[in-house]
């Protein structure tokens, strides 16, 4: 009934067909953010990342199913860690790159991997899409399969067709309804609340002033000047920036409207310098955190730009959650709990399936007392609890 294709770039399908599958709020899965990365080599052979695209079909060649998926050769920018796993296959003198990955590059940001729009047939496609994708990755000959920060259901779905699941923790945001950034933190201890407003209150008199810009009004030159930011936190990190400002260009050329940049300027003579930026993602219901980056520290900057500026446009917007990105344990204190995030993995070998599957057992058990842990440090009033910080199921 269905036929399974893999496609070597995501232009191999026309952007409205796929932006029908990935609906208006997963902006790290839309057609346009994913053809910037291949447009300017921020996947491919450099960086180790090789689009296998799955598309499935039905009867009449209609795309009526899709996921994002890439051979990998390395275990870079995938934020679900299994260097261990790789160091194992090294000690037994067995092979574990290449793998089959199905993923947003570089975006550790929860949600739909299966992409089907809007449609009842959506069990029997997910079925269909999992089953193929395994196919697939047993005529690569790769030594695994990875689906990354699917959600609840999804990973129902790939645990029924023998796909192991595993559990992760980032801390999340959900409207409550709030009518202002005040309304929000009144929910917080006096003690949490005092803290949240010195913060803010230590960046305005340091006389830095915020600005937030949507994608398709940032200028040229703020588009060179956050890439300078975001390489100089790679820099600093001693990690590797593998968006280029191109890709930033581009995609703010593109898909403007689903781009948030949050700029914080430096009072002077001749006007405002910038002085530190964060940039984020916006879906229809969500906003996702993604780079930082400072040219000069100043008390609590990172806290107003990364964290109160996106959580004041959430409320100022309508939007009912935040995910500020991967881990920090800093952000329960400002509003965020833990909330569970779901892989799942599909190893070849028999020899490494089992012991592999025996720690993802153990592991779930570590994660779910750390979520109890964290939980027991939220700064909501009693009378006032966040939702427990688990994402609602999706189908």
């Amino acid at each position: 009934m269905y036929r399974l294709t893999t496609l070597a770039a995501i232009d191999e399908i026309p952007a409205a067909d796929w932006n029908a599958l990935a609906g208006d709020d997963l902006p790290h899965l839309r057609h346009e953010f994913l053809a910037a990365m291949e447009h300017h080599g921020c996947v491919g052979e450099r960086f180790g990342w090789l689009p296998r695209h799955l598309v499935l079909r039905d009867d009449q060649d209609r795309a009526v199913a899709a996921a994002p998926c890439y051979l990998k050769f390395n275990s870079y920018g995938e934020f679900v860690f299994d260097w261990a796993w790789a160091d194992a296959y090294r000690r037994a003198g067995e092979r574990y790159y290449p793998k089959l990955v199905v993923a947003s590059p570089y975006t550790p940001a929860t949600g739909l991997r299966i992409l089907t729009g809007d449609t009842p047939e959506r069990p029997a496609l997910a079925a269909a899409l999992i089953k193929g994708s395994v196919q697939v990755a047993e005529r690569l000959g790769v030594s695994g399969l990875h689906w990354l920060f699917t959600s609840d259901t999804e990973i129902d779905w790939a645990r029924e067709q023998g796909l192991m699941p595993r559990l992760g923790c980032q801390f999340h945001w959900h409207n409550a309804g709030y009518g202002s950034f005040e309304d929000f933190i009144a929910t917080f201890s006096a003690e949490k609340r005092k803290k949240v407003k010195r913060e803010r209150r230590r960046v305005a008199e340091s006389g830095i002033r915020i600005r937030r810009v949507r994608g398709d009004a940032v200028t040229p030159e703020e588009w060179r000047i956050f890439h300078r930011l975001y390489e100089d936190t790679f820099d600093k990190r001693g990690g590797l920036p593998t968006l280029s400002l191109a890709f930033f260009e581009e995609i703010g050329r593109t898909m403007g409207e689903n781009l948030l940049l949050v700029l914080a300027e430096e009072a002077g003579p001749a006007g405002g310098r910038i002085v530190a930026a964060a940039f984020c993602l916006m879906g229809a219901d969500s906003l996702y955190g993604r780079h930082w980056g400072c040219f000069k520290d100043y008390h609590s900057l990172h806290f107003e730009a990364c964290y109160y500026q996106g959580l004041e446009h959430c409320i100022e917007h309508g939007l009912t959650r935040f995910e500020p990105g991967a881990q920090g344990e800093h952000k329960v204190a400002r509003g965020f709990l833990p909330a569970r995030t779901w892989s799942a993995h599909w190893i070849a070998d028999p020899r490494f399936r089992q012991p592999i599957g025996a720690f993802l057992e153990h592991e779930i058990d570590a994660v779910e007392d750390y979520i109890d842990e964290m939980s027991t440090h939220s700064p909501y009033k009693a009378a006032d609890p966040q939702p427990n910080g688990n994402r609602p199921a999706q189908a």
